[in-house]
């Protein structure tokens, strides 16, 4: 018997009220096991905080509507859960969003962005070949239907940090989307060989593809980092002072401040990196603070009042990430905003005790502060639809283990 539910439109609304009611009841003391007991229903959850914000995400994506929190993003997304595990995984099903930020569409990821960021590679030939060559791979893609997906535990966000599961749940995850969505692609984004091991071995035997998408860059704990890197650290902390900033947490941030951190987001991940990036609407920092959706930082400068940087992380099983960063591109290099901030992130993740992933890009600034480097894939499923849905993957997959994955560790990208 599957355990997990596929739950969307109005079934989900009505099953995430019910769920909103179940987890307010939840008892604050732990079992032995760890887990949190709904009173009077059985359920254990293994992890109490990561589901609730999981159920948090969901309902407010539901609630507002996806496009009105991720401007670049339109979409509904749907829920599976597991009732024993006591777990909750978003869902995403795309078709022909084409011009829809990369964390929902495929083919931005692979094309669109990808045609942003061969500007990084130093051969003008590499840059100018690799160029040409994506303009009739998009064709193909689009043939194909490449965007006709299922993304699997996919919070719209950059990094999506999957809960601690077993390979039979996996499977069976798996199988119940296999046969929902029976038209469409069905992948499993952001993973690696460090934090989710299980999901590759297990989706590999499945017979899924491992197709490359970016090299990613992890932190550990102080105590494992190079002495150098820890001064480095050190030094960008006492920025703060030099420059008189002070850190406000969520406590002191008020839902007026929300379009101010949607503008600091959004002048560094949208303006200076790319279109291509989730575009967090003010709505979205007003709900984040309101719902607990992210744990929002920010720098406010003492001789302005204003904000001039902000950071938002969540945490699941352990593993940390910032899906927000952002700051103000007017304010002075030197005064060192970005320093400042990552500071702040690492030691928040310290004082949290969790590894931080800290997604891509910045690669030199992360190796020098004791970032490690890992490449993470998509886990792709195609072997049960037709042979022209299946070229663009196919064709993916050997290139970038081949060619794309040496190229990114060659450049430290």
């Amino acid at each position: 018997m599957n355990e997990w539910s596929l739950y969307e439109g109005e079934m989900l609304q009505r099953w995430l009220l019910e769920k909103g009611t179940a987890i307010e009841g939840a008892t604050s003391d732990p079992d032995s096991s760890g887990s949190v007991t709904v009173p009077g229903s059985g359920m254990a959850f293994a992890s109490a905080p990561d589901e609730r914000s999981a159920l948090r995400w969901l309902s407010a994506m539901q609630t507002e509507g996806v496009s009105a929190l991720i401007a670049n993003v339109d979409t509904h997304l749907r829920a599976l859960h597991h009732q024993t595990l006591g777990v909750t995984l978003p869902i995403s099903v795309g078709d022909r969003e084409y011009g829809a930020s990369y964390v929902f569409s495929p083919y931005t990821h692979y094309v669109s962005y990808a045609r942003e960021e061969l500007s990084m590679l130093q051969s003008r030939v590499a840059r100018a070949a690799l160029s040409a060559l994506l303009t009739p791979v998009g064709w193909l893609f689009k043939a194909s239907r490449f965007n006709k997906a299922v993304q699997v535990n996919n919070r719209l966000l950059s990094t999506n940090l999957y809960p601690l599961i077993g390979a039979a749940e996996i499977a069976s995850l798996a199988e119940l989307l296999l046969r929902e969505y029976p038209d469409r692609t069905l992948i499993f984004r952001s993973l690696n060989t460090r934090t989710t091991p299980v999901y590759l071995k297990t989706l590999q035997k499945l017979g899924f593809r491992l197709v490359p998408s970016r090299q990613v860059y992890l932190y550990d704990s102080p105590d494992r980092i190079p002495s150098k890197a820890r001064w480095l650290q050190k030094r960008d902390y006492a920025l703060l002072d030099k420059h008189g900033y002070d850190i406000c947490g969520p406590e002191e941030l008020s839902v007026s401040d929300s379009p101010r951190l949607a503008e600091l987001y959004r002048l560094l991940y949208i303006e200076k990196y790319s279109a291509h990036n989730p575009i967090f609407t003010p709505l979205f920092f007003e709900q984040a603070l309101q719902k607990d959706l992210l744990k929002l930082y920010a720098l406010r400068s003492r001789s302005t009042g204003r904000l001039d940087a902000v950071l938002g992380y969540y945490i699941q099983d352990g593993i940390m990430t910032t899906p927000v960063f952002g700051y103000d591109t007017a304010v002075p290099q030197e005064v060192g905003l970005y320093r400042m901030l990552s500071a702040v992130l690492l030691r928040q993740a310290a004082e949290e005790g969790c590894l931080l992933h800290e997604s891509a890009g910045a690669a030199q600034f992360k190796r020098n502060r004791g970032a490690t480097a890992e490449i993470e894939y998509s886990a792709v499923y195609d072997r049960h639809l037709p042979l022209y849905r299946r070229t663009g993957w196919a064709m993916l997959s050997p290139l970038l283990n081949k060619v794309g994955v040496p190229i990114m560790q060659k450049h430290k990208f």
